[in-house]
């Protein structure tokens, strides 16, 4: 069986905007000093693993990639072919990337804290409303998503880095059903392991991809959950009872 027309279509993202954050949370910075040399070949990195695990992208993402290797060129370019400096805020694509950022984060974070006050609602009385503080936010931890997830799925790969290209999944050895059927034989029910773990005896890149797409559909299927001790800890894969 050939899973070169394997696609797996995920609802867990939602734009290149969330990416971006991710990789500048990763990095421990704050938006304003976003290096755009290093942020585009993360995200041109992200863009590269999510098409060879076949993984569907909006064409958001497409834009954003070509958005950022032109705001790398510009920054590449001599002192004077850069724009006229009465023009440079108004034209600098850098600093409008940054302002979306911004505003996308703002947004982001009151939503989160929005959802956070729904879920403790039952258990207050109704009173008069407090100001938002959005710096009060609970950390997320134990919330694991598609980029966590393909952060350590690269790092499970660089272990062959000098073999096959990441993009040859096809293999006669094996597929995703039979890894599917196999992570089931190991992962005892009401057990957790490490994700890592799940990796230890491959053989290949090949191997690789098909093992980290069938967790991704045991996911969609709620056979596998996956958790954080620690905002970008360690991974580990949980087993529950149906």
């Amino acid at each position: 069986m050939e899973d070169k027309d394997y696609k797996v279509k995920l609802e867990i993202f939602e734009g290149p905007l969330d990416l971006l954050l991710y990789l500048i949370k990763k990095d421990e910075i704050t938006i304003y000093d976003v290096s755009i040399e290093r942020i585009t070949k993360q995200y041109l990195d992200y863009i590269g693993t999510f098409q060879a695990l076949n993984i569907e992208l909006a064409s958001e993402f497409i834009v954003m990639a070509a958005n950022l290797m032109y705001i790398k060129s510009r920054e590449l370019l001599p002192q004077v072919q850069q724009p006229p400096e009465e023009d440079a805020d108004e034209e600098d694509p850098r600093w409008e990337l940054i302002r979306q950022l911004v505003e996308y984060k703002k947004f982001k974070d009151a939503a989160q804290f929005l959802g956070h006050q729904e879920v403790r609602a039952d258990e207050f009385f109704a009173t008069s409303p407090e100001p938002l503080d959005l710096s009060a936010l609970p950390p997320a931890v134990g919330e694991v998503g598609i980029f966590d997830l393909i952060r350590a799925f690269q790092k499970v790969l660089k272990r062959f880095e000098n073999t096959t290209n990441i993009r040859e999944i096809v293999s006669d050895r094996y597929t995703v059903a039979d890894k599917i059927e196999h992570l089931l034989d190991t992962i005892v029910i009401g057990t957790k392991v490490r994700f890592e773990s799940l990796f230890s005896d491959a053989a290949s890149r090949v191997e690789v991809i098909v093992t980290f797409l069938a967790v991704l559909e045991l996911m969609k299927l709620n056979h596998l959950m996956v958790e954080q001790e620690q905002m970008l800890g360690e991974i580990v894969v949980h087993r529950p009872a149906l």
